[in-house]
This record gives structure tokens, C-alpha cells and sequence, in this order.
């Protein structure tokens, strides 16, 4: 490799998160040469496997499901190359369910008419009403992926508006946007009959950062009944950890350099044009193009600090992060035995009781409670993928999406608690979540051989970006959204620094394992 001191750079990119190294693998792919700083030890982000339990047992820490990025134009492009260098995806026909406290469940699986079928048999109309929800997505595919995926701030997407506006006409266009703001509440309550059904979407809504009464919460949620439908929802083999190997041996292959263990601790700047970074170690490396996936706080605050952008620290300060999120992972000596037939092939069960209950716990959480019944995400990855664990063994993955970021208090009242997140109240909370799961597995502690849990302060601190355990880069609200995604000012990934931009889940298209930011940067750069 050449010396480090005379290395010339095209781009820096701060982070490694999917954002990053899809940038970095389209950059690379056309000749740049990019650079990657990572703070900590390893590449990928929230993509990380380790054998955090027992020796054998390979646990995804954060990040699992990549349904996301199978449907996104960045594995569309870089899907090929991806799988040349190790990375392969996992299914199952039975990708979600729901499992409600009195043990009734509805499994979805990847067949609609099977998915119709079985959602008329709970109530008249309702196989119906899901035919028309995704079949509704499909159709407006090529307009509704352009907002929720694309360049807002582009030609096409004018073109693409004003070509919807004098087919539907402006009343019409506006009518449908206004349609898209519903919240998930509301349209499962018109919709479906079935609580049911109901209850099988209910809490999806909170894995895009949003609550079943947030506004276009009702959106996301008929999208991801399209995704799940239509995708699935696979894990790669090996663990999360498999897809940054991945990317990291495409991106070296292509003659792009990753430095982990590499604090950037400043981005130089010079008569507003960036000039390159400064490490925590000293070091300066110099380049006319940065791109920082990091959060807002970092760039403005951290990484920004000695430049004049008194708008942007501003807006930075305003900046609202959502609720924490907690992470419980199990080794058991056999795969669970469920006391609801039909879940032994489920990748991904909800424990909860329908819309109130899900409405229940975020609220609890956003107020700063730990939630008396929180909303629980069951992942089965030995089920899809044997090699996570040794033979006959089993993993569990569960995930919490709305717990504290800031305590102040414990809703069921049997928990003491302080404003932080201790060890106490860690396990404390992992106990009452192990304890909902328990009930519906045959003899769970006779399997269970051990657990390891992650409070919000523990995510943080394995990634700076989950600022409070948030795993969306900041609240998913509409203020802070689509064109003004992080800032109301904002404009796509520009910064007011030329040649700086800024990616990663505080920005356009948001979070989600798509590598949407990374890839629209990419491609504004010429990748």
C-alpha cells in the first residue's frame, strides 16, 4: 500500500455504517479513491455479530433483517458483485406473526393469495382489503418509491410530481398525498374487521420510528405488508456481520482503502470548501470531497465545532431523537417449543396485543417509562440460518423498539429506577421481558443456557450514532422527514460546506438497512 502521508484521496468517508460502504462500493466501482475512517474496531455500523452469550452461538447485536436492502436500488446494483465476495441471504415463506397474549396467532406468509384467504376466513372483506393495500402500493410504486427513496430535490422528481399532477389532476395529487398522511390506527380500524389483522401490523409501525397515531404511519405500514410480502424478511448467512465482510472485500478488491480503530476528530475546512479530516491522533488527511455518515449532533457539534454555521447548530440542538431501543438475546440447548402451533418457521414474531397495546407501550416509553407491557420483537435466525449456532441448538433475537431513552420511572411500578440506565435496571427490564416470552414457550428455562442484554446506553456506546439507543437517527415525525429530513433548510445530502455531505439514517431516505443515502450520493457524484 502506498505510504498513508502521500496517499491522494478523491473521498473521505467518516463512518462505515451501510450508507458508507454503499457509497464507497459505487465510488470505488468507478475508479475513485475513497477512503474509510471507522471510530471502532470493526466496519458495518449497527451491522455486527458477535458471540455474546455462549462460545458457538453467533448473535446479530443490532441490525438483522435486510428486507430493505434486497428491495433497494443499492443491492440492485451491487447485489452481483456483493455475492462474489461471500454474501448470501437467508429465507423463509413465513417471514412475520403475531402472537397475542391469550395465545391466538396469524402467521403472514409469501403468498397473497394464501395471506387472502386466511384473512377473509377471520372476517368477511378483510382478504379483500389486503389484496387492495398492496395492490394499491404496486401501482403507485414508481411514484410513491421516488418520495420515499429518491432525490427529493431533483428534476425528476419535479417531473414525476407534475406528471402525476395532470394525470390525477393538482386537486387529485394533493388528495392522494393527503391520504398518505393517515395514521396506522386509523386504517387498520377502517379497514380490517379482524383485531387480528389488526394486530399483525400494529407494530410494525414501530420499526420506521413511528407510532400506530403518527401521521403516514398507515403508509409505512400497507408498504411493509407489500415488502414483507413480496421479500420476505431474510437475514444473511452468518450474521449481519457477513454483509460488512462483504462490502469490505468488494471495496478493497476495487482499490478502496478502511481504517478501523480511527477517530476522525475534526473536519478541515477552508474559505467554505472542505479540505480533508483531522484524526483524534493527530494525523491530517487531505481530500476535496467528505462524506460523513454520522449523526447531526457529530457533524455540527463534534466534527464542525470550530467552523461558523450558527443555522445548523441551531437546527442541530432542535434536533429531536426518538425513543431508545433494547436488545435481549438468548441461547437455548433446543429450538423453541411454541405453545401457538405454526411459529417453529416464523423469522420475525411480535408478542402483543393489538393496536391499543402497541400505542400503550410507545407512549409509556416517549414519556420516559419503561413500559409495564412493552411491544416485543421475537427473531428465530437458526431457523433460517443453522449455521448461527451449534447442532440442534438454537438463538433468539429480540428487540424492544420502544424503551426510554431517559428514564423517569417504570409504568408497572415494581421496578426503582434512576433518570440513567443501570445494570440493575437492565436486567430488571430483561427480566419482565423474559418473562412474557416464557409464557408462551414450552419449559423455556429448562433450554435456556443464557441471555445478554443491551439497554439504550449500551447501544450508544457500541455506536455514537445511536444517540440515546435511537436506532432511526433521530424521531420519524413529519417535521422532521422527507424534504426537511434532518433540517427544514435541508437540500438533499448537501451541507453548507462545498464538498462536504452528509448521509447515514439522520438524512434522506431515513433509516432502514437500504443504503438509500449512501447510494444517492454516490450517484449525485458520478458513481
Amino acid at each position: 500500500m502506498p505510504d498513508r502521508a502521500a496517499q491522494a484521496w478523491d473521498h473521505v468517508i467518516i463512518g462505515s455504517g451501510i450508507n458508507a460502504l454503499v457509497a464507497a462500493a459505487r465510488l470505488t466501482g468507478k475508479g475513485a479513491r475513497v477512503l474509510i475512517l471507522e471510530r471502532e474496531d470493526e466496519v458495518g455500523g449497527c451491522m455486527k455479530t458477535a458471540e455474546i452469550t455462549l462460545p458457538g452461538f453467533h448473535h446479530d447485536v443490532m441490525a438483522a433483517t435486510f428486507v430493505l436492502f434486497l428491495t433497494s436500488p443499492a443491492h440492485a446494483a451491487l447485489g452481483p458483485a456483493l455475492a462474489r465476495h461471500g454474501l448470501i441471504f437467508c429465507h423463509t415463506p413465513h417471514p412475520t406473526a403475531v402472537l397475542r397474549p391469550d395465545g391466538r396467532a396469524l402467521v403472514l406468509t409469501m403468498e397473497r393469495a394464501a395471506n387472502v384467504a386466511a384473512f377473509a376466513a377471520l372476517s368477511p372483506g378483510d382478504g379483500a382489503a389486503h389484496a387492495a393495500d398492496v395492490g394499491e402500493i404496486e401501482a403507485e410504486a414508481p411514484l410513491l418509491f421516488a418520495l420515499l427513496g429518491g432525490a427529493l430535490w431533483s428534476w425528476r422528481t419535479l417531473w414525476l410530481l407534475a406528471r402525476e399532477a395532470w394525470r390525477r389532476g393538482p386537486r387529485g395529487l394533493a388528495a392522494w398525498m393527503g391520504r398518505a398522511l393517515i395514521p396506522a390506527r386509523a386504517w387498520l380500524e377502517a379497514t380490517y374487521g379482524s383485531d387480528m389483522v389488526r394486530a399483525l401490523w400494529a407494530p410494525w409501525v414501530l420499526h420506521t420510528g413511528l407510532t400506530p397515531d403518527a401521521a403516514y404511519s398507515g403508509q409505512m405500514g400497507k408498504i411493509i405488508a407489500f415488502a414483507l410480502e413480496a421479500a420476505g424478511a431474510p437475514i444473511a448467512k452468518g450474521g449481519a456481520g457477513a454483509v460488512a465482510r462483504a462490502f469490505r472485500s468488494l471495496i478493497e478488491a476495487q482499490g478502496g482503502v478502511i481504517r478501523t480503530g480511527t477517530d476522525v476528530e475534526r473536519i478541515l475546512v477552508s474559505n467554505r470548501r472542505v479540505a480533508g479530516v483531522a484524526t483524534t491522533s493527530g494525523e491530517v488527511i487531505t481530500a476535496p470531497s467528505v462524506i460523513a455518515s454520522v449523526a447531526p449532533s457529530q457533524l455540527y457539534t463534534r466534527l464542525l465545532g470550530a467552523t461558523d454555521l450558527p443555522e445548523e447548530r441551531a437546527a442541530a440542538r432542535r434536533f429531536r431523537h426518538g425513543r431508545g431501543n433494547f436488545q435481549l438475546h438468548f441461547a437455548l440447548s433446543r429450538p423453541p417449543e411454541w405453545l401457538t402451533p405454526g411459529l417453529d418457521r416464523v423469522a420475525l414474531i411480535h408478542l402483543s396485543d393489538g393496536i391499543d397495546a402497541v400505542s400503550q407501550s410507545a407512549n409509556e416509553a416517549e414519556r420516559g417509562l419503561l413500559p409495564a407491557m412493552p411491544t416485543v420483537c421475537v427473531g428465530q435466525p437458526h431457523r433460517l440460518d443453522p449455521s448461527r449456532c451449534p447442532d440442534g441448538q438454537a438463538i433468539l433475537w429480540l428487540q424492544i423498539p420502544d424503551a426510554p431513552r431517559v428514564i423517569t420511572g417504570d409504568a408497572a411500578g415494581t421496578i426503582p429506577t434512576t433518570s440513567v440506565w443501570t445494570e440493575a435496571i437492565r436486567e430488571a427490564f430483561a427480566d419482565r421481558i423474559e418473562a412474557i416470552l416464557a409464557r408462551h414457550i414450552a419449559n423455556f428455562p429448562a433450554i435456556r443456557l443464557a441471555r445478554r442484554a443491551f439497554s439504550p446506553t449500551d447501544l450508544e456506546a457500541m455506536n455514537i450514532n445511536l444517540v440515546g439507543g435511537d436506532p432511526y437517527g433521530g424521531a420519524c415525525a413529519i417535521d422532521q422527514f422527507f424534504l426537511w429530513r434532518p433540517f427544514a433548510h435541508t437540500v438533499n445530502a448537501e451541507t453548507p460546506i462545498r464538498g462536504l455531505h452528509h448521509i447515514g439514517a439522520s438524512t434522506h431516505p431515513g433509516p432502514g438497512l437500504g443504503g438509500g443515502s449512501g447510494y444517492l450520493v454516490a450517484k449525485r457524484l458520478g458513481a
